[in-house]
């Protein structure tokens, strides 16, 4: 027996899930990336004082192309609030990022009279996974050599006995 399709290819479990958690009315619009900033974040500031961060995220796309190389996508994103002054006074260039949020396109006129569309996701929530610095020594896999003196102030040295009690 198949699964039965409901509206628009949704399959019928899936919406009834929906259902019962009472928002079967509701679509989603759920935006998860990983990928580095091209450049410093630019924070401004609107004329209410709310803060405001934009950056480009270059995200690896996870597929070579015909030459063999890998290409990414270079994706606005916009924070507001406490996420944007974290990333405008700690991220730079080359800073590895991952940005929760949500895709919007919005619409605004230009000096000449044209209609210019806009694609960002807009944050909600972000994570710092490594500077540009971090990323050069992520080959290294090696771990760092132990100083005997690590521990010095920790107090003196047990004997270990070659069986253990267990």
């Amino acid at each position: 027996m198949g699964t039965r399709t409901g509206v628009a290819g949704m399959d019928l479990p899936y919406r009834q899930y929906l259902h019962k958690l009472g928002k079967e009315s509701e679509n989603m619009n759920k935006v998860i990336l990983i990928g580095r900033l091209t450049r410093d974040p630019e924070v401004r500031y609107t004329a209410t004082q709310k803060v405001c961060c934009q950056f480009t995220l270059a995200v690896d796309r996870p597929f070579l192309n015909r030459e063999g190389k890998r290409e990414a996508d270079f994706i606005t994103v916009v924070l507001w609030g406490k996420a944007a002054e974290l990333a405008g006074n700690s991220c730079a260039k080359g800073h590895r990022l991952c940005v929760e949020g949500r895709m919007q396109v919005r619409t605004y006129i230009d000096k000449s009279e044209r209609t210019v569309w806009v694609t960002e996701v807009v944050g909600e929530r972000i994570e710092f996974l490594e500077k540009k610095s971090n990323a050069a020594a992520a080959g290294d896999v090696s771990a760092p050599a132990m100083n005997k003196d690590a521990f010095g102030g920790m107090g003196e040295e047990i004997p270990c006995d070659e069986e253990v009690p267990f």
